[in-house]
């Protein structure tokens, strides 16, 4: 049994002004698809205004440093680097929003932290390799991946306590993880071995495993759970695959080394980092295809969120030891903050809605 302590609290926003942004600005994904991006300005330069509703500090895990930096926001500089443990890649907010979960996948444990104020608050030891973490929509399961491990470790989850319920042998090199809406089932990419696997929640039994491009990450559900979009990593494009029937129907070509995903908010657009063409494109969910690019980033593009307004998004450049700041209603990149060595999970309270 593992017992979260010291809970704090936050609550996601989700916000209504995406749509209307995402109408307003259509034509100007399609237009700056081409588009050279203005040169950045660096962090030392930029201060934006902080109404209440918008975010103050901005959370990055360093994954090759061990430590995590926050941002103060409104003025885009680091104002602390903490060390949390090693090898912290992924992150995942608590269900009852209150407590980050920063998962050290070398360290075998997960850091809590509270969001709004970056204060560390306790730690969970023994979780197993946890380089991808995720809730179930329910919130009933707690899911771990161990990449290096080859396996999957599911936790029966009752608000802040998890217990073991199994670990499921699964190779090789699971990585990113996604749901069915109604919780009953769980989606791992397989990296080394090319696969996609499914994973019954209530008997931890493995469905069925089929095969995908080269180097499979991220995954994304679109809305009604119709398709999943996985990032393959090792091409140049987004695999679209009707996950019921165990097959692909197409693929999204976005850049080289389609990555990792987050929606705009809309239920209708999805970004995707190309982390080796060092770009990000946008996605319709319901035509699955490609309106627009980011170009002109630093190298590597991994993990990405949203303000709750809808129009900046912060992005870690995996490559580069930065992170990136960006306009959406312009897709240009404005900002390029300095941050440790690999940074890979972002986040920040309050943020647009994951929809």
């Amino acid at each position: 049994m593992h017992t979260f302590i010291k809970i704090r609290g936050f609550r996601i926003i989700a916000s209504s002004a995406l749509l209307a942004l995402l109408l307003a600005n259509q034509s100007t994904f399609a237009q700056t698809a081409t588009q050279a991006p203005a040169a950045p300005s660096t962090s030392a330069t930029v201060a934006t205004p902080n109404p209440a509703n918008q975010p103050k500090l901005a959370v990055i895990l360093n994954s090759g440093e061990a430590s995590v930096s926050l941002i103060d926001m409104p003025t885009r500089k680091v104002i602390k680097t903490l060390p949390v443990g090693k090898e912290p890649h992924h992150l995942m907010i608590t269900p009852d929003q209150r407590t980050l979960l920063i998962a050290n996948a070398a360290g075998n444990d997960v850091v809590l932290m509270n969001p709004t104020t970056g204060e560390l608050t306790g730690r969970i030891p023994n979780i197993i390799d946890p380089y991808q973490i995720g809730y179930s929509p329910n919130h009933k399961w707690f899911v771990a991946n161990g990449n290096r491990l080859d396996r999957v470790d599911i936790y029966a989850a009752n608000g802040a306590d998890l217990k073991l319920a199994k670990t499921v042998k699964l190779a090789k090199t699971p990585s990113h993880i996604a749901f069915t809406a109604d919780s009953k089932i769980a989606f791992i990419t397989l990296q080394d071995s090319n696969e996609l696997a499914a994973i019954d929640l209530d008997t931890q039994n493995v469905l069925w495993v089929m095969p995908t491009g080269k180097v499979p990450a991220g995954l994304w559900m679109t809305p009604g759970d119709q398709y999943l979009l996985v990032g393959i990593t090792g091409d140049d494009y987004v695999q679209v695959i009707d996950w019921k029937n165990r097959k692909e129907v197409k693929r999204i070509h976005t850049g080289k080394g389609a990555h990792n995903f987050r929606p705009l908010g809309d239920k209708k657009h999805v970004f995707v980092t190309n982390r080796i063409a060092s770009t990000i494109s946008l996605i319709n969910m319901q035509t699955l295809e490609k309106v627009g690019d980011i170009t002109g980033l630093p190298a590597g593009p991994d993990d990405m969120e949203i303000t709750p307004d809808g129009k900046t998004l912060w992005v870690t450049l995996r490559f580069s030891k930065k992170v990136g700041v960006i306009d959406i209603p312009t897709m240009k990149l404005v900002t390029v903050i300095p941050v440790g060595k690999s940074p890979h999970g972002v986040f920040f309270t309050p943020r647009a809605g994951w929809e």
